[in-house]
């Protein structure tokens, strides 16, 4: 799995230890807690993830 991790963009200043990041490759999405990056990872298949990602944003339109 890409080990170029990143965090959101909704990580500020204040919440940089309270969020998630991701990896990708074509195929797959990992997903790890930031404050503790040595502990498990979830992987995703791209396309599971892109569908969640989809309904979180038209969720947060409502």
């Amino acid at each position: 799995m890409d080990t170029n991790w990143r965090k959101s963009s909704y990580s500020g200043p204040g919440d940089g230890d309270a969020c998630v990041e991701i990896a990708t490759t074509p195929t797959r999405t990992a997903v790890r807690d930031s404050k503790d990056p040595t502990r498990a990872v979830l992987t995703f298949p791209a396309p599971a993830f892109t569908a969640f990602l989809r309904t979180l944003r038209s969720s947060s339109r409502r």
